[in-house]
């Protein structure tokens, strides 16, 4: 999809990192925008920013985890702009893992945002965007904790190998459509991701503290590190505006990963070797 303005995007997780970088990426390529957070304050805080110099961008609270309010986000879109043309299932979470302490709740939250929050959006706009017949591209963010599972056993990397197994089987499905896939795989940004309790719902019970002198509590702090001289969001947006006018599936960020993605492949390549010929 080479021509994006005039064009209209959806982004969750749009008050702010990546979700707010999109958004400003996408208005300063003439697109209409409608940017979707669980967060009103700093929705408003963005939004206000962006009408600056971007007059048709509007705002929506929404809890992807809740499929209600992602269509009723998705209908908003609609009154407001008539046809979606890209749709980018941002909104994501991080909450401890590990093999000391499993918590169902850390994982029902985290599979909810980051899994089934982009089913919702799928599920949301997808028939609009094949009804309209004008095409479009969807946009899901995982991460490269779904390509490496170098975070361990955790709910985070669990959920972002779903998404991109998602995307993978969604781009083969919606290619005759005229509809693109893109999985965007960045490694560490400058965002407040590891921040996410403060929106954590009270159905999911409060977040577990750690030991801080445990090796999760370590593990936390340097992710934390990472984020903070991570890259700037701006950079991720630019890569995602170029992937959907090439219709690339893959988006990565961070070329110095690509060592830990051979080092896996390798690994499974060698298993296979060892699979006696029939």
């Amino acid at each position: 999809m080479r021509e994006l303005a005039g064009r209209t995007a959806f982004v969750t997780g749009g008050a702010g990192g990546i979700g707010f970088a999109l958004g400003r990426a996408f208005a300063q390529a003439g697109m209409k925008v409608m940017l979707a957070d669980i967060e009103s304050a700093a929705l408003e805080n963005a939004l206000q920013a962006l009408r600056e110099f971007a007059p048709k961008v509007r705002g929506t609270v929404c809890d992807v985890a809740d499929p209600a309010s992602v269509e009723l986000a998705a209908k908003a879109s609609f009154e407001a702009f008539g046809n979606v043309h890209v749709v980018c299932n941002n909104a994501g979470v991080a909450a401890g893992g590990g093999i000391d302490h499993i918590s169902l709740d850390n994982w029902r939250w985290v599979l909810d945002v980051n899994l089934m929050g982009v089913l919702h959006g799928i599920s949301s706009f997808l028939p609009h965007m094949r009804a309209h017949g004008e095409g479009g591209h969807i946009v899901n963010t995982a991460s490269m904790a779904g390509m490496n599972a170098g975070l361990g056993f955790s709910p985070y990397s669990a959920s972002k190998f779903a998404v991109v197994a998602m995307s993978e089987g969604l781009a083969m499905q919606l290619k005759p459509h005229g509809i693109g896939v893109s999985v965007l795989c960045p490694s560490f940004v400058r965002t407040r991701i590891g921040e996410s309790g403060r929106n954590r719902p009270g159905r999911y019970g409060p977040p577990q503290p750690l030991d801080p002198e445990s090796p999760a509590a370590a593990m936390v702090a340097e992710i934390a590190r990472r984020l903070e001289a991570g890259l700037d969001p701006a950079a991720v947006a630019g890569r995602v505006l170029a992937a959907i006018r090439e219709d690339e599936l893959y988006v990565f960020t961070h070329p110095g990963m690509r060592a830990d993605v051979e080092e896996r492949f390798a690994a499974i390549l060698t298993a296979m070797d060892k699979v006696p010929a029939p």
